[in-house]
């Protein structure tokens, strides 16, 4: 099995773009739950 060292260095930033996107992503909903978590615990608070 040949191990093509140019092509991997190559391919690394695309897979660390790939994986920034998920972060990212992953960041962004964990925020909108929070945040809607927040309104809506209010809210059911008021009403008791």
């Amino acid at each position: 099995m040949h191990l093509n060292v140019e092509g991997f260095l190559q391919t690394l930033p695309i897979m660390g773009y790939g994986m920034i996107g998920i972060f990212a992503v992953m960041l962004m909903l964990y925020l909108v739950i929070v945040i809607l978590l927040k309104i809506f615990v209010k809210h059911k608070e008021e009403s008791k």
